[in-house]
C-alpha cells in the first residue's frame, strides 16, 4: 500500500512538471490558465491521495487521513473557483486592453 501511495505522488509530480510545461508553452492567458488549473486540481488529488495511503501504511493514524481529506475537500472547492476568477480578470483585462487599442488609434 505504501508503494501505491508513492507511486500516486509520483504521478501527481508528472503532472505539474506537465502543467509547468503548458503554462510557458501555451500562448494566451485563458490557456494558461487552463493548463495550470485542470493539472493542478487532478495532480493534489493524486498527491493527496497517495499521502493518505502513506499515513495508512505508516500507522499515522486515522487523524492524519482525516486532515488530508478535510485538505483534499477545501482544495477541490477553492480551485475551481479560483479558476474561475482568473478567467474573469483575463477577460476583463483583454477586453481593457482591446478598447484603449480603439482610442488610440
Amino acid at each position: 500500500m505504501m508503494l501505491l501511495g508513492w507511486f500516486f505522488a509520483f504521478i501527481a509530480i508528472l503532472l505539474l512538471l506537465i502543467a509547468a510545461l503548458g503554462i510557458v508553452r501555451l500562448p494566451d492567458t485563458l490557456s494558461r490558465q487552463h493548463a495550470a488549473t485542470k493539472a493542478a486540481t487532478l495532480s493534489v488529488s493524486l498527491f493527496t491521495i497517495g499521502l493518505m495511503l502513506v499515513a495508512a501504511a505508516s500507522g499515522w493514524g486515522w487523524g492524519w487521513t482525516i486532515r488530508l481529506l478535510v485538505m483534499l475537500m477545501i482544495l477541490l472547492g477553492t480551485l475551481p473557483l479560483a479558476s474561475h476568477a482568473l478567467a474573469q480578470a483575463g477577460l476583463a483585462e483583454s477586453e481593457r486592453i482591446s478598447s484603449e487599442d480603439l482610442d488610440t488609434s
